[in-house]
């Protein structure tokens, strides 16, 4: 069994608010619900929320939703706190807990709260890669522009013969000696992550207690801090892009491509 659950803060220093911005009729958050409930591959799909605002507007549109901590530092975190919420019964209120023990999930999927179009498709791939061995798992697709490759806001990711992580980085690698930087993408196959991630439950908890690695703090990526401990992230190949609104410009964009 597959859970989907959605990180969904409200506070944001670039766009504070953003899930309950109105996008042609509906809040993103609802938006990005809908599309993650399509997704044959999920048992259930849950908000994770540091707001009562967010909260009561999931539940208002009959989705469902839990508070979390506020206090998080990555979505990963978050999941976490969800997830016990959703298997064990416990809800975060006032610092209390209550237990009600249910059936427990094997995969968590993590997607993006500030991506109103996901695909449905895209998180069924994700969800066909977690056959039980898997301890965690995201996408990546293929380069074939220069300007994307050097791009440090993406991240690259190299993989090994068994499609698992070796490294990831803002940077590009591997570097190509003897050939011109703007022709490395014709001469390599480079992937950049996109997509989400899942986590096997087990995994899920071991790595929320990890301290934050050198790597990881190097590069300003998460998932470098999960690898420098030894764990392995599968990584499934989509052709499925990321459209994510990040700004109040990035509305509009985001809906000019999708238009497309």
């Amino acid at each position: 069994m597959i859970i989907g659950i959605i990180p969904a803060r409200y506070a944001s220093t670039r766009f504070p608010g953003k899930p309950l911005i109105d996008i042609q009729g509906k809040s993103m958050i609802q938006r990005v619900y809908e599309q993650a409930s399509q997704a044959k591959c999920l048992s259930e799909v849950i908000v994770a929320t540091d707001d009562e605002r967010i909260l009561q507007h999931v539940q208002a549109f009959g989705g469902k939703a839990v508070m979390t901590h506020p206090d998080h530092p990555s979505g990963t975190d978050r999941c976490w706190e969800a997830y016990q919420f959703t298997v064990h019964g416990l809800q975060f209120k006032n610092s209390e807990t209550t237990v009600n023990p249910k059936p427990e999930t094997h995969y968590i999927i993590n997607i993006q709260g500030d991506e109103p179009f996901v695909a449905p498709e895209q998180i069924d791939e994700l969800g066909a890669v977690l056959d039980g061995s898997v301890e965690l798992a995201s996408q990546m697709i293929p380069v074939s522009d220069y300007e994307v490759l050097f791009d440090v806001g993406e991240a690259k990711v190299i993989v090994n013969q068994n499609f698992e992580a070796i490294y990831f980085s803002r940077q590009v690698l591997p570097f190509l000696k003897g050939v011109d930087p703007k022709e490395w993408h014709k001469h390599h196959i480079y992937y950049r992550q996109v997509g989400m991630y899942a986590y096997r439950s087990d995994i899920l908890e071991k790595i929320t207690k990890l301290p934050v690695s050198s790597l990881e703090k190097a590069e300003s990526l998460e998932q470098l801090r999960w690898i420098q401990n030894g764990y392995k992230i599968k990584m499934g190949l989509t052709a499925y892009e990321s459209h994510c609104i990040d700004t109040p410009e990035d509305v509009e964009k985001v809906l000019r491509l999708m238009a497309q």
